[in-house]
C-alpha cells in the first residue's frame, strides 16, 4: 500500500501553557476528500496552520509520502504541495481578477515593470484550468462570494498542489453555489488532488467526504469512513452529548393584539414587488429564497436602508415610514446582518462597547453618559446572552463566531427592539453555539413578545425555530406556510423547485 500523502503523528501544540492540540493523529491519502469537523475552538485552525507550516508543533511529527518533514515553514509546505484557501480567501478586493491571479508570478519575476500581457496569459490559463467563466477585468470586490472563491481556488491550483485545504468553504454560499463547488471539488479529486474539507456543517460533510475526523477540545474523538457516520453521530462527537430536539411553537397572546409588523404591497425597484405578510407579537417567521430573490433587499428596507420603497409598513398598528436607519431604530426595528465581521461588529473595540453601541444616547443625562450604569447593563447582557469571555473589556475580535453573534444580538436587545430581523443568524457558527443561539432567541421571544424575521438557507434551522416560512423568488412572494405540518425534506423540495 502506498504511503499516505500526509500523516500527522501524535501532534501536541501549546500556547502560553494552554493545550490547543492534544495527541492528534491524522492521515490523508492521495486524492482523498477528508473532512475535519469540530466546533469553534476545537483545534481545526491550529491543525491547518501546522500542516501549512505557520505553526510548529510542540510535540509530534509530520510526514509527507512517508518522509518526516522537520522545521516545516509556509514556503516548504508549498513545496510539499500544500495550499490553503482560508475562509476570507486572502485576496485583494481592489484589484482585478487577472491581477489577483498573476500577482505572485509578477513579484517573483524580479522585473521592475509589470508585463500586462503576461498577467493576462497567466490569469487566463488559471481560469481555464477550472473550466469556469470569469471576467478577468472585473474588480474582485464586485464579484459574488462564489466568484471570489473560484478565483482563490484558481490561484491555489497555479502551484500544482497535492493537498488543497478548504477552510469553511461553504459559509457564505447558497445551496446552488454549494453544488457547483462540490462538482469542482470532485473534478479536482479526479486529478489526484487530495482535499481537506474543514467544516461544521453535517449534511455537507456527509455529502462530499470519504473520511471524517472529528475534533473536540483539541483531541480526535472520532475518525473513520463516511459510511459509519450520520448527522446525529457527528453532532454527538462534536459537542459531547445529544443535541436538543426542542422546536418552537408560537402561541397567540391571550388578548388580541395588532401585528407587530405588517407589510402591504411593499415594493422596491430592482429588488422585489408587492410583498404582503405580517408578523405577530412573539412569532418567529422564516424567510428564504435563492440568491436574487429579493430577501436581503427586503431586510434592508425594514432597517431603513432602502428609503425609495413603496407600499405600506405598519408596526404595532401604526403606519411608519422607514426613511433611514435612525427611523427604523426609533420604531423598534433591529437588524443582525449576515456578515457580522464587516457589518455587525467593531472588531477592535471591547465586548462592552459593542453591546452598548446603540444604547449610549439612552444612557446619557444632560449630555453625560452614566458609565457605571452602562457597565452594569453590559454585564447583565453578557450573562443574559451567555457570552463566554473573561470580561467585557476583551476585544470582540477575540471571541468565537458563536459568541460574536451573541454580542450582535445582545446589542439590539438592549435597545428595546420590538422587531428583530436576523439575516443568516448562525452563518459560520458551530453546532453547539448554533443550538445555544436558537434557544436564546426562543426564550427572549417568549418572554418579551418581540417578533423575529429569520432569513436563512438552513432548512432545519427554519423548521425547528419558525412558526411559518415565507418563500421569495425573483422579487416576489411565492409561498407562505406553517411549519407544524411540513417536514424538512418537503421544505427543501419547495426551495429546490425554485431553481
Amino acid at each position: 500500500m502506498p504511503s499516505p500523502l500526509i500523516e500527522l503523528r501524535h501532534i501536541k501544540k501549546y500556547f502560553a501553557g494552554v493545550k490547543a492540540l492534544d495527541d492528534v493523529s491524522l492521515t490523508i491519502q492521495p486524492g482523498e476528500i477528508h473532512c475535519l469537523a469540530g466546533e469553534n475552538g476545537s483545534g481545526k485552525s491550529t491543525i491547518i496552520k501546522i500542516i501549512s507550516g505557520v505553526y510548529e508543533p510542540t510535540e509530534g511529527e509530520i510526514l509527507f509520502s512517508g518522509v518526516p518533514a522537520r522545521g516545516l515553514t509556509p514556503i516548504s509546505a508549498i513545496s510539499h504541495g500544500v495550499q490553503v484557501i482560508f475562509q476570507d480567501f486572502s485576496l485583494f478586493g481592489n484589484l482585478t481578477v487577472s491581477e489577483n491571479l498573476a500577482l505572485s508570478s509578477e513579484l517573483s519575476s524580479g522585473r521592475h515593470l509589470v508585463n500586462w500581457k503576461h498577467v493576462r496569459d497567466v490569469a487566463r490559463q488559471a481560469v481555464e484550468s477550472l473550466n469556469v467563466k470569469l471576467d478577468l477585468d472585473a474588480e474582485l470586490g464586485t464579484l459574488p462570494t462564489s466568484g471570489q472563491q473560484l478565483v482563490a481556488i484558481a490561484r491555489a491550483l497555479m502551484s500544482n498542489p497535492r493537498l488543497l485545504i478548504m477552510d469553511e468553504p461553504t459559509t457564505a454560499l447558497t445551496r446552488r453555489e454549494v453544488e457547483v463547488l462540490f462538482r469542482l471539488v470532485r473534478e479536482l479529486q479526479g486529478r489526484g488532488i487530495a482535499i481537506l474539507f474543514v467544516s461544521h456543517k453535517m449534511r455537507e460533510m456527509l455529502e462530499i467526504s470519504e473520511q471524517i475526523t472529528v475534533l473536540r477540545n483539541g483531541r480526535v474523538v472520532g475518525s473513520g469512513p463516511r459510511e459509519q457516520w450520520d448527522e446525529l453521530s457527528i453532532t454527538r462527537a462534536m459537542i459531547g452529548h445529544d443535541p436538543s430536539a426542542e422546536t418552537y411553537h408560537w402561541q397567540p397572546p391571550a388578548e388580541p393584539m395588532p401585528p407587530r409588523m405588517e407589510l402591504k404591497g411593499v415594493s422596491l425597484a430592482g429588488g422585489y414587488s408587492d410583498i404582503s405578510f405580517a408578523l405577530q407579537p412573539g412569532e418567529i417567521v422564516g424567510l428564504s429564497g435563492l440568491l436574487g430573490s429579493g430577501r436581503t433587499e427586503l431586510a434592508m428596507t425594514l432597517f431603513g436602508m432602502c428609503p425609495s420603497y413603496s407600499g405600506t409598513i405598519r408596526i404595532d398598528g401604526q403606519d411608519v415610514r422607514l426613511a433611514n436607519v435612525q427611523e427604523a431604530i426609533a420604531h423598534g426595528v433591529a437588524y443582525v446582518p449576515e456578515d457580522r465581521l464587516h457589518e455587525g461588529l467593531f472588531l477592535t473595540q471591547s465586548i462592552d462597547h459593542n453591546l452598548l453601541a446603540c444604547s449610549y444616547a439612552r444612557l446619557a443625562r444632560s449630555g453625560l453618559i452614566d458609565f457605571a450604569e452602562a457597565g452594569r447593563q453590559a454585564d447583565g447582557m453578557v450573562r443574559e446572552m451567555q457570552i463566554v469571555a473573561p470580561s467585557g473589556d476583551r476585544p470582540v475580535m477575540q471571541l468565537s463566531g458563536g459568541n460574536q453573534q451573541r454580542v450582535v444580538i445582545g446589542r439590539w436587545l438592549m435597545s428595546d427592539a420590538r422587531l428583530l430581523v436576523l439575516n443568516g443568524p448562525t452563518v459560520g457558527v458551530d453546532v453547539g453555539s448554533k443550538a445555544g443561539i436558537h434557544a436564546k432567541i426562543r426564550e427572549l421571544v417568549r418572554r418579551s413578545h418581540i417578533a423575529v424575521l429569520m432569513i436563512s438557507d438552513d432548512v432545519p434551522e427554519l423548521v425547528q425555530n419558525c412558526s411559518r416560512i415565507v418563500l421569495m423568488h425573483r422579487g416576489g412572494l411565492v409561498d407562505d406556510f406553517p411549519t407544524a405540518d411540513v417536514t424538512e425534506s418537503a421544505v427543501a423540495d419547495k426551495l429546490k423547485a425554485l431553481t
